[in-house]
């Protein structure tokens, strides 16, 4: 079954309107609640008066920040400082030039400044939810407006508008990778230094599903149940029983189905844990849902990241070395500074970089948290690469192409340790170039540019090359049980956001126990039953829970072998299993017959548990091309064609992983070219708020795509999976602004806003200042 294109089993439950997700349940009497959101970016509170919101009808509570710390409990941790991508029992940044990074407990609402528009600052429990939302209107709150500040480079800039008077200058860390002495002697003596400076933009995370939550108290136990869609139940688990200063065993958290996370669904936000602790208060269970402009102001976003990279050549264009410069928005909260960590890692991707240095900060502002988001500064990392790359065959008058092949790491140095510290154990990297470059038919480009020219249009091609290292959470468990009805019951601690799994995973039990992927039943996201697990990020479920099926399956067939052993008093070495039937003589009995047999003869089911706590590295790869072109006379951009050769190690099912490849390129195109998240820089006020003005690509965005599968076997784990989740958005960004420099000239001393919208091209073609800031 590994390999094949097996419709996903799930599908016919979701499209018949029978999933379940957050907002399709309820619980007995439950009440509703809604958050009253700060209208201003940064502000003191100095009074909330509650009195008119109290007295209106249906109004159960109305709770403050102060009342929810007079109970006891605390912010919630985060933990925004990841594990090291080699050595997990390490922090990423271990060497911080100051002290260490700076972490704060997240309270549900502020007691004392509302930092970011939208910032939750009360919150109404009623009998409905229209009640709820009409007395928090009620509340009347005295703010002292404060200066705000919502750039990372303004954040950090002197005599700046601070956040938090324990984090001096917003600083929350800083960090120098590489040898930046070493990097700038090769620049002194270098034929040609490309310097650039990139804005990788802001974006929302516009998930199907909006965020929900239910909470629910059991004052007889004591305990605390979480009902909400994440990507993960054990580490939502986690950050509740900190933050409730509960037991382990009195925190249950729920996640049925989840309508896309992307990344920020990763994080306990607020509302999660503020229904929680609002059923306690009020003795029944409280339900949230958010409206889009809710989750456009409160949601975790992604990106926004300033690069200011350089790069050094030789006259031949082969890189010297790279000295950067990463300075990331963390926003008002630290959720996560894993973006940095991971595009820092990657920064040279396909191609040798004898040394390479960076430079890394991270700042607060009065902006909505951001947390990873698809990719996690794998894209920002790629996009400054290549958009470099070829800024410097421009100014070499050498070919695009040919400076990629004089610097890709070939295969014949493979294992090949990067500059930055990874080592890349598979990848064709070359090989996958040259391919894309013919399924494109590069060199068949000319003459669609000159008929696209007789037009009146504008045409480009664009190439880009990358390598991933995903890491995320190093923990995860699998338990499979074989049942006399004819289920292989199986407990995973990741679980799915709508990547498939019941199938994946279905697919690979089949392939090891011989049995129909339909009897395989995967049981996920409830705290329950899933003691241990990582969650959904990272492309990371395959790589380690298939790496763990494996391992359970084994251990059932020799269990399995060794019981028909012990049933029929013959030698175990005498017995086999072929095509999930176990054989001994003349006796065959089928997986779930032995099972039964067993189960009457009250004897141990076969089962088995495996647990995983490291890194199991995987390098996906891959190369792509993007053709469009440009109507002059109003910057609007039409993609033509995508092709992509991706190296996501086996398949487990190409269907999902073209899927997958979809999914990502159409984010990219997003952020590339419509999804502009602007904030006003002095007043901090969002003003795309809403899908009228924040422009999340349509069906129709999307171009023909040629898509290729290769791979390079690893043998990092027994699946030879790499993974896909991410293969199309980490090079979109770049293949695409590579492609709009090729259709516009790469002459131009600055790169083009991101996103690329038509009034930024526009501009460009008529050198006037750009749309935005």
């Amino acid at each position: 079954m590994i390999g094949q294109p097996l419709p996903r089993l799930e599908d016919r439950r979701l499209v018949t309107g029978n999933g379940r997700y957050t907002d399709d349940i309820d619980v007995p009497g439950q009440a509703y609640a809604a958050f009253l959101r700060s209208p201003h970016a940064h502000a003191r509170i100095v009074s909330i008066d509650i009195g008119a919101a109290l007295a209106a009808p249906g109004v159960i509570a109305v709770l403050t920040g102060a009342d929810y710390l007079a109970d006891g409990f605390q912010g919630m941790q985060h933990v925004p400082m990841p594990l090291d991508a080699i050595d997990p029992t390490a922090p990423a940044f271990r060497d911080a030039l100051h002290a260490p990074a700076y972490s704060r407990l997240h309270l549900p609402l502020p007691v004392d400044n509302v930092r970011h528009v939208g910032e939750a600052v009360a919150m109404v429990v009623a009998d409905t939810a229209a009640r709820a939302r009409d007395a928090a209107e009620m509340i009347m709150v005295d703010y002292d407006v404060l200066d705000a500040v919502v750039r990372a480079d303004d954040a950090l800039a002197p005599g700046a508008p601070q956040l938090y008077d324990d984090a001096p200058g917003n600083l929350c860390f800083e960090v120098q990778l590489g040898d930046r002495a070493a990097a700038q002697r090769l620049f002194a003596d270098a034929h040609l230094v490309v310097r650039r400076d990139f804005h990788n933009s802001r974006v929302v995370n516009c998930q199907m599903e909006p965020r929900a939550a239910i909470g629910v108290y059991d004052p007889a136990e004591g305990s605390y149940t979480l009902i909400s869609g994440s990507q993960g139940a054990v580490r939502q688990k986690m950050s509740l029983v900190g933050a409730l200063r509960a037991p382990a065993d009195k925190v249950r958290v729920i996640c049925p189905d989840v309508g896309g996370g992307f990344g920020p669904r990763s994080s306990v936000n607020v509302e999660q844990l503020a229904v929680v602790w609002a059923a306690r208060r009020c003795g029944r269970a409280v339900k949230w849902t958010s409206d889009r402009s809710e989750a456009f102001l409160a949601d975790y976003q992604g990106r926004d990241a300033v690069l200011r990279a350089a790069m050094a050549f030789d006259a031949e264009g082969r890189i010297l070395a790279t000295d950067h410069e990463w300075l990331g928005n963390v926003g008002a909260h630290t959720v996560s500074y894993v973006p940095m960590s991971n595009g820092t890692r990657i920064m040279t991707t396909v191609y040798h970089v004898p040394v390479a240095a960076v430079h890394i900060r991270a700042a607060l502002s009065n902006t909505a948290p951001t947390a990873p988001y698809r990719g996690a500064g794998r894209p920002e990392a790629h996009h400054m690469m290549e958009r470099l790359l070829d800024l410097a065959a421009h100014r070499l008058g050498i070919d695009r192409v040919e400076i990629r092949r004089r610097n890709m790491v070939p295969r014949s140095r493979l294992p090949y340790r990067s500059a930055m510290g990874l080592t890349y154990d598979s990848g064709d990297f070359i090989g996958n170039m040259e391919r894309v470059l013919e399924l494109a038919d590069w060199d068949g480009f000319a003459a669609r540019r000159a008929a696209s020219a007789a037009r009146g249009r504008l045409r480009g091609i664009g190439l880009a090359n990358y390598v991933e290292a995903p890491v995320g959470a190093p923990r995860e468990r699998i338990e499979m049980r074989v049942l006399a009805e004819g289920v292989v019951d199986l407990v995973s601690g990741t679980q799915t956001q709508g990547q498939g799994h019941a199938t994946t995973f279905a697919q690979v039990v089949a392939a090891q126990l011989g049995v129909p992927p339909e009897s395989v039943r995967l049981r996920t996201g409830d705290t329950a039953f899933v003691s241990v697990g990582g969650g959904t990020h990272s492309d990371r479920s395959m790589r380690l829970g298939g790496t763990l099926i494996v391992q359970n399956a084994a251990h059932v067939v020799a269990q399995g072998k060794a019981a028909l052993a012990d049933l029929l008093g013959v030698d175990v070495a005498t017995v086999r299993f072929e095509d999930g039937t176990f054989i001994a003589g003349d006796t065959r009995l089928g997986l779930f017959e032995l099972a039964a047999r067993l189960e009457s003869a009250g004897k141990p089911p076969l089962a088995s548990d495996a647990e995983f706590n490291g890194r199991m590295a995987a390098h996906p790869t891959g190369a792509a091309v993007m053709e469009l072109e440009i109507d002059p006379d109003t910057g609007e951009v039409e993609l033509l064609h995508y092709a992509s050769v991706d190296d996501v190690g086996q398949p487990i099912n190409p269907l999902i992983v073209e899927g997958q490849v979809h999914g990502g390129l159409a984010q990219g195109i997003g952020q590339a070219l419509s999804e502009g998240y602007y904030v006003d820089r002095d007043s901090g006020q969002v003003m795309s708020g809403s899908y009228m003005d924040y422009g999340v690509p349509r069906a129709g965005r999307v171009p023909p795509v040629s898509l290729v599968f290769a791979e390079d076997p690893t043998a990092g784990n027994p699946l030879r999976v790499k993974g896909g989740g991410e293969s199309g958005i980490t090079p979109a960004t770049a293949v695409i602004f590579n492609a709009l420099a090729d259709a516009l000239g790469e002459d131009a001393p600055e790169e083009l806003d991101m996103p690329a919208t038509p009034a930024v091209i526009w501009n460009a073609i008529h050198r006037e200042s750009p749309a935005h800031e």
